[in-house]
């Protein structure tokens, strides 16, 4: 493969693991993204920008992996990190939709006993 190709390849790779880093951190100031959700999406950037600037590292992985192509393996890298992301958040949403049964149940019970003290109160008011 030419070289000037790879070059290509690379300058692509490093500009968009920088913008995703970049958008990451103005979601982080905007307040859009909560720390604990953003350390997963920058450690991902900073992985890719490391895998893009360093190809040596790039070429040693794809040859253990058995990935012809150095740049098709830090796409894999890059979809692997991704799904792990998604599992991620797979947890908190099931994380969250719990707690959220458990606060509904909750709820239900607190208007139901408030219901049978009103009426309680309400049956001794009347003579």
């Amino acid at each position: 493969m030419p070289e000037v190709q790879i070059f290509r390849i690379q300058v692509v790779a490093v500009l968009g693991s920088l913008v995703a880093l970049g958008t990451v951190l103005q979601l982080l100031k905007r307040k859009r993204l909560r720390e604990e959700y953003s350390l997963l999406w920058l450690a991902i950037a900073v992985a890719f920008l490391g895998l893009s600037l360093w190809r040596d590292l790039l070429t040693r992985i794809s040859y253990t992996l058995g990935v012809a192509y150095p740049p098709a393996a830090l796409f894999l890298i890059l979809i692997t990190g991704a799904y792990l992301l998604l599992l991620h958040y797979a947890v908190v949403l099931t994380r969250l939709a719990d707690r959220n049964r458990d606060l509904a149940q909750e709820l239900g019970l607190l208007r139901h006993e408030l219901e049978s003290l009103r009426d309680d109160r309400d049956s001794r008011a009347r003579p």
